[in-house]
């Protein structure tokens, strides 16, 4: 039985197919079907839209219209079903010095540029950062020649044209020399690219995300 609540609405014309809302989904109720991404099933959708702001190019809106109610039993039990957790890794080597801006993957590719202690400190790295995404690493603090990353990034944004940069920190004050390196890069180049915030804080939680 149907009835009349707030539910998410895909503009399937703006839709890439980049599977960002998919990952921004913690219920599982998108997935990329044709290209596009879909709702799986109404009862999966709780209608408080998370994934939209994962969204690069505003492709999700929420809508008031008849849907079937969300079941919350129903998630639980679809994310208990789902398959054992694996790496979603798509290429090698990760860390920024050793990144060939040339690379095929690279290609129109959404990026994440991580601070090195990310991973370690959100759980669900994989999922929510590295799926669907080429992932980078560096460390603002530890790292030498960070000129040589800036000129990666520029390179990533003009050469390799891709689309969207996710920056993930710590919330520690030496993190935030990741995001400012690529804001400079950003400003250098020639393209202008999308760039993500996501600050992760020392006990494991998304603290913030916004687009800069």
């Amino acid at each position: 039985m149907s009835t009349k609540r707030k539910i998410i609405s895909i503009n399937e014309e703006l839709c890439n197919g980049c599977g960002a809302c998919v990952v921004g989904c913690h219920e599982g109720a998108l997935q990329i079907i044709d290209g596009k991404a879909k709702i799986v099933s109404e009862i999966y959708c709780d209608g408080l839209g998370d994934c939209i702001g994962e969204c690069p190019l505003g492709a999700i809106s929420i809508e008031e219209r008849e849907a079937a109610p969300y079941d919350e039993a129903a998630v639980m039990q679809r994310l208990a079903h789902n398959e054992p957790l694996r790496s979603a890794l798509r290429q090698w080597p990760v860390q920024l010095h050793l990144l060939n801006p040339q690379a095929g993957y690279f290609q129109g590719a959404d990026v994440v540029l991580a601070a090195d202690c990310a991973a370690y400190a959100y759980a669900d790295f994989h999922r929510r950062f590295i799926s669907g995404h080429i992932l980078a690493i560096a460390c603002p603090k530890l790292d030498s020649n960070k000129e040589a990353y800036i000129q990666k990034l520029i390179a990533l944004i003009d050469q390799a044209r891709v689309n969207t940069l996710t920056v993930v920190i710590m919330e520690v004050p030496c993190c935030g020399g990741l995001l400012q390196l690529a804001q400079r890069a950003a400003e250098q180049a020639l393209r202008k690219v999308p760039i993500k915030c996501c600050v992760i804080g020392t006990e494991g939680e998304v603290v913030e995300e916004r687009w800069i």
